[in-house]
């Protein structure tokens, strides 16, 4: 009995050590498998993770870059409204004031005519019938202060920039000349009008009063 039992024992302890040197031995050939997949696991998270930091990286950029233009100040609608609106206003001033200066040069030039051409001939004809002041009223003195009005504007605007022209202040300066001037003028209308009409029918003084006008032409 007793060998029968020592056999059926050094089986079981042959078995036993048979079952371990199996699962060593599959342990060894799996353990490099599951050290494998985890190492590719890490390379793969590696790779994600540059992936998205580089992702990342973009995105902040491009929400970077907007803000980065944004420190330029950057003018409302309503301002650059204002300042159009404002640009046009100066135009349009430059403009009436080039204008205001040219019709008087105009007009300085008609009384010039008329007084080189029609008022000077005849007083040198010295026609008793004919009444050149009375006809012609103070015109000298309105082209004296035409040319005075001319010469104040151009010292206003020559050189200087149109926001800087103070226009206003020569009509102040010239107003009583003006006012004083222009009322002798405007008084005297009437009569010298009344004047003509009647030297226009006598054919004589009338022809006097054609060849001045066809001077001037």
């Amino acid at each position: 009995d007793c060998p029968g039992k020592e056999g059926t024992g050094g089986r079981k302890r042959n078995l036993t050590l048979l079952r371990n040197k199996l699962y060593m031995g599959q342990r060894r050939r799996t353990e490099p498998m599951v050290e494998s997949t985890s190492t590719t696991g890490d390379h793969g998270n590696l790779r994600r993770s540059q992936s998205d930091r580089t992702e990342y990286s973009q995105k902040l950029q491009e929400k970077m870059a907007p803000q980065a233009v944004s420190f330029t100040p950057a003018t409302s609608p309503q301002e650059d409204e204002e300042e159009e609106v404002s640009r046009r206003m100066m135009a349009r001033r430059v403009k009436i004031i080039t204008e205001l200066m040219q019709t008087e040069k105009d007009y300085i030039t008609d009384l010039d005519l008329c007084i080189k051409e029609v008022i000077q001939p005849l007083r040198n004809k010295q026609i008793a019938r004919f009444d050149v002041d009375g006809l012609f009223s103070n015109i000298e003195l309105v082209h004296h202060l035409s040319a005075k009005l001319l010469s104040l504007l151009e010292e206003a605007t020559t050189d200087v920039e149109p926001a800087m022209q103070v226009i206003g202040e020569v009509f102040l300066q010239i107003k009583g000349p003006l006012e004083d001037t222009y009322k002798i003028y405007c008084y005297h209308h009437d009569d010298a009008h009344t004047m003509l009409e009647s030297y226009e029918k006598d054919e004589e003084l009338k022809q006097h009063l054609r060849d001045c006008v066809q001077s001037l032409k």
